[in-house]
């Protein structure tokens, strides 16, 4: 049996959201994806905490830099300084080439960083990559 793993895509701008979830049904269609719109959201449905958006283990973060409300340096920050939550494994997905972006993000433990405009034809990989983390973890029960 397939693991399902989840999604939480962190993303402000409804068209890289859209684009983003059709390449990833493409390559991988059993992946469950889940939206917050920035980062105060996020946190919500991490902790369990969203009226209507869930997510369960395992599950992996697609990270968005420039938001409104919480941006993704905030958002990482609260992750990292929490008990239940610094384990989340977070991919970066930005409008961002900034050298300093990229070094700022990596030194929070993100697992991965690529840039939008460069992405489109290495969506393949990221959802191979989604696929070897879910084959690779153990959802907690």
């Amino acid at each position: 049996m397939m693991k399902e793993l989840n999604v939480l895509i962190v993303e402000d701008d409804d068209v890289a959201a859209e684009s983003i979830t059709r390449s990833l049904n493409k390559v991988s269609p059993n992946i469950n994806l889940v939206y917050a719109e920035h980062g105060r959201v996020a946190i919500e449905i991490l902790e369990n905490r969203h009226p209507t958006r869930k997510l369960t283990r395992p599950y992996v973060v697609l990270l968005d830099l420039n938001m409104p409300v919480m941006n993704g340096f905030e958002f990482l920050a609260y992750v990292r300084d929490s008990s239940s939550l610094q384990d989340t494994v977070i991919f970066i997905l930005t409008t961002s080439n900034d050298d300093n972006d990229r070094s700022r993000a990596y030194d929070n433990n993100v697992a991965g960083y690529m840039v939008k405009s460069s992405v489109g034809p290495q969506f393949a990989k990221l959802a191979a990559l989604m696929d070897a983390y879910r084959n690779a973890v153990e959802p907690n029960r």
